[in-house]
């Protein structure tokens, strides 16, 4: 049964801007999340509160949260990997925080230099002060369909970190294929699994388009009653452990599919491409959807 409609979770202006090299302006990401909120989206992640040290491209993230259109009633999530992060996001201002895990130990080792059971341990105290606050936490959980490292991973070892998070506070936790390995099957056999434990109105979906299996991913992923999807505007953000590799699946093409199975987003397709035509140019590269070629393209000629 698939949704009559779906929430889109816009990671493209943290997930997809910060492996960028050359530092993209303040200005330019305010403007970008702008013309995102003129398309319809209502949640936009703006940032992540790690450290500068770590993620340069990042490194404005107070200024960015000053300069948030917070009247336009839109949720801006935040990454927040520690209390530390944590605190300093609230006094950024922040209404929202994300935690992160993995669902591979290597990856959790050479991502967050800890185990996935230590991570764990690691959330608690933003929880807590989390609650106190009344401050939603989503969280995340990486290389669920399979590790750069590990190999593949067992839904079984997904389910068990998903439960976690959702009984320690996190409202939504969003499934994250980070390296786009993912199949229909194994996607099927995932969320199935997941959601034995995790009810499926609070499971959101993260694909990569490395294999070029996203979108067939989101519809098997629809059909099983998901509703909350995660993209990033222009296909924002490579695939760091597949050279060359496409990274997240764009949010155009996204709406694309949702628009033709008659699902609601509530967003305007061209003014979605609109937005990530303006970011692709100051990134001086092609445009990553196909959907908003191929509509500029018709545009142009």
């Amino acid at each position: 049964m698939l949704p009559s409609h779906v929430k889109i979770i816009e990671v493209g202006v943290r997930d997809g801007l910060q492996n960028e090299s050359k530092p993209v302006p303040t200005a330019v990401k305010i403007e970008l999340i702008n013309r995102l909120i003129n398309s319809g989206l209502i949640c936009i992640e703006a940032t992540s509160f790690v450290s500068p040290k770590w993620v340069p491209q990042l490194a404005d993230q107070k200024e960015v949260m000053q300069q948030l259109p917070l009247d336009r009633g839109v949720t801006f999530p935040v990454l927040t990997p520690n209390l530390k992060g944590f605190e300093n996001a609230i006094a950024a201002g922040a209404k929202e925080v994300a935690v992160f895990a993995a669902a591979s130990e290597s990856f959790s080792q050479k991502n967050i230099n800890c185990s996935v059971e230590q991570s764990l341990v690691r959330f608690e105290p933003i929880f807590e002060r989390a609650a106190a606050l009344g401050i939603p936490v989503r969280g995340y959980i990486s290389c669920v369909l399979g590790c750069p490292y590990d190999g593949e991973i067992s839904p079984d070892v997904v389910t068990q970190i998903a439960e976690q998070l959702y009984q320690k506070g996190c409202y939504q936790i969003s499934l994250g294929d980070t390296i786009g390995v993912g199949t229909a099957g194994t996607t099927k056999k995932l969320i199935e699994t997941v959601s034995q434990k995790v009810p499926i109105a609070k499971l959101a979906v993260h694909f990569h388009d490395t294999y070029g299996q996203a979108l067939t991913n989101i519809y098997t992923a629809l059909r099983l009653g998901i509703s909350n999807i995660d993209s990033s505007v222009a296909g924002l953000g490579g695939c760091p452990y597949a050279k060359g590799a496409s990274g997240n699946v764009a949010t155009e093409d996204v709406v694309y599919l949702l628009d033709g199975l008659a699902i609601k987003s509530n967003i305007d397709l061209d003014k979605l491409v609109d937005a990530g035509d303006y970011i692709s140019q100051h990134l001086e590269r092609e445009n990553g959807s196909k959907v908003a070629r191929a509509i500029l393209s018709k545009r142009n000629s």
